[in-house]
């Protein structure tokens, strides 16, 4: 059950511990890795000066990104293959001592080839990412594993995350029963929602008892109303009196006994092995605020018969938790006694809080002040990033403890490698539009001129998460007709804004009198700027890959540190083009 290798690392690392010590030196060194992962905000790019584009990247490597267009671009960051990459490489150092003409010198896709620096940054965010590669080990078709009465609701990803995940939680428990003392007796879900997790296991083939945790009640609700449709359940009958429903008294009388023999009243009964099998689910309504379960393990005490109280022993599982959850479901592990085993897949790291303050030390940046960063960067919660001593403690040349921001954890939130080139076309098109209605803002007084850029190499004189009262202005989404063209955008923008904001009758009198023409102007005069803005965002993401890996290492490196914890590794357990955040961290109790 267990992979060879605790972590899933690129194979020029000899082990895990070498892999670590050169994540956490290169994500504390790169100023360009900074720089892109949380050092600036798009919604800047044409305020600031000097340009962002001019500013980060080097002149030889705009000179390179001239020669290409963005999808070409995209898939030298993202698709070529690293032997394509390692061997530009190599052969660039061998034509620096060569004196072959310039025609036979290296080339990528029949130009010249690209800056030795740029392979090397490229190869160094590739090296730090966790493998991502998933190999099925059942080829038959996801749609035929789960029946089409638990598979209600469900779109295709959560079709193939379910199935996937709960085969993994099966060989994940008979694997603790025959290695480990380990006998899980039910499984915790932590944040259920509609159950879509908890009712494929309580269902044939794996009949597991679930303890569904769910903070809403619309969604225990809901969920319920689903375990009937996949006949986990028999639907409540009610029965009147006539006579007293017509006089308005109404009396409701449930059957004492279910219908079928082969149902329970809150699981279904299966085969195997020639022996009966129970699945059942069973609801909690609470509001998980970190991992002591003390309160679960109560109730389920109280709802059990005496004789199987001492035998409760939980696997914690999770199906893309959202930020701080993750924390607390693997906390679970160490806060009680009653849980063996933990197994979560996590996803919105940008929802997860900090729990190191910004750093005293004074680094580059070309961030504007921002209200935003001085919130979550003060938030000192104990319960957020990182969870682990070493990143918590990591000494490095800009001070003590690794920190990423709000802007950085959201940009881990990204699947470029599953970007399409019409995807790449919608978002680019709505980034340069903000963008662009920034510059409009600044221009009608709406919004004050950020600080200006520092070049590469000098200090600001604040901090790299620097604080201040600069407010963004957000937007968030409109109508799709509105990004047919800019001045649709713009006039949707303002018109969600105006009626939406207290001051609303500030952006309806600054923007009065800026006409169709005057719209036309400003994406005519910045229309170079959409180029430089794409490649910008997407070597943002790119390297962004690198922030998922360091978030998912402190985790596995916080149940290393664990005195209780005996095993813990990551894997893989979905395909990445249909899941993105597809890594598990399991942890087992000694």
């Amino acid at each position: 059950m267990r992979p060879l290798q605790s972590l899933p690392i690129n194979p020029s690392f000899q082990d895990s511990q070498e892999f670590v010590e050169s994540l956490l030196n290169f994500v504390t060194s790169s100023e360009l890795f900074q720089t892109l992962c949380g050092g600036i905000h798009l919604l800047d790019f044409l305020t600031v000066k000097p340009n962002y584009y001019c500013t980060i990247l080097p002149l030889e490597w705009r000179e390179w990104f001239d020669l290409h267009d963005v999808d070409a671009l995209l898939d030298f960051f993202l698709r070529e293959d690293q032997n394509v990459l390692e061997d530009l490489r190599n052969s660039i150092l061998n034509d620096e001592d060569s004196i072959l003409p310039d025609v036979q010198r290296s080339s990528w896709r029949g130009l010249p080839a690209p800056p030795a620096s740029l392979l090397d940054y490229i190869l160094a965010i590739r090296k730090h990412s966790l493998n991502r590669g998933f190999a099925a080990s059942d080829s038959r078709s996801v749609s035929s594993t789960i029946p089409r009465q638990v598979a209600v609701g469900m779109k295709p990803k959560k079709i193939h995350e379910v199935w996937n995940f709960s085969r993994y939680i099966e060989q994940l428990t008979d694997s603790l029963a025959e290695s480990t003392d380990h006998q899980i007796s039910h499984i915790i879900d932590y944040g259920s929602g509609q159950n879509y997790l908890g009712r494929t296991l309580a269902s044939p083939p794996y009949c597991k008892s679930v303890i569904a945790l769910e903070s809403r009640q619309h969604n225990i609700d809901g969920a319920k109303t689903m375990d009937v449709t996949a006949k986990l359940v028999e639907k409540e009958m009610r029965m009147r009196n006539k006579k007293q429903y017509r006089s308005g008294i109404e009396q409701t009388c449930l059957p004492s006994e279910p219908k079928s023999s082969s149902m329970r009243a809150s699981g279904i009964v299966g085969e195997a092995s020639g022996q009966l099998r129970i699945g059942n689910v069973q609801y909690i309504e609470t509001m998980i605020e970190n991992g002591d379960l003390s309160e679960v393990t109560q109730t389920m005490r109280s709802r059990c018969l005496p004789s199987s109280q001492a035998d409760l022993s939980f696997l914690v599982v999770s199906l893309h938790s959202c930020g701080n959850l993750m924390h607390h479901g693997i906390r679970s592990l160490v806060q009680n006694a009653s849980v063996k085993a933990v197994a979560m897949v996590g996803c919105c790291y940008n929802l997860v809080t900090e729990r190191l303050g910004p750093p005293t030390s004074k680094l580059t940046t070309l961030r504007p002040p921002n209200e935003r960063l001085e919130k979550t960067g003060n938030e000192h919660d104990p319960q957020g990033f990182p969870m682990s001593e070493r990143l918590a403690t990591y000494e490095h040349q800009g001070g003590r403890g690794l920190r990423l921001n709000i802007t950085a954890r959201m940009m881990a939130c990204q699947a470029p490698q599953n970007w399409t080139p019409g995807e790449c076309e919608s978002f680019f098109t709505r980034h340069y539009y903000r963008a662009l209605l920034q510059r409009i803002f600044m221009d009608r007084g709406l919004v004050d001129r950020p600080h200006q850029a520092q070049p590469r190499g000098q200090t600001s004189g604040q901090p790299h998460d620097c604080t201040g009262t600069y407010k963004a202005i957000t937007i968030g989404s409109l109508r799709k007709a509105c990004y047919q063209s800019f001045a649709a955008y713009v006039r949707g923008a303002v018109k969600k804004l105006t009626e939406e904001l207290n001051e609303g009758h500030r952006f309806a009198e600054a923007m009065e009198e800026l006409t169709d023409k005057d719209i036309e102007s400003y994406e005519s005069r910045y229309s170079d700027k959409k180029k430089q803005l794409c490649i910008i965002w997407s070597l943002m993401a790119f390297s962004a890959t690198v922030v998922e890996s360091t978030m998912v290492v402190d985790r596995w490196l916080y149940l290393k540190e664990q005195q209780e914890v005996n095993d813990c590794w990551v894997e893989t357990v979905f395909d990445y083009g249909q899941s993105p955040r597809n890594l598990v961290i399991v942890g087992i109790k000694r």
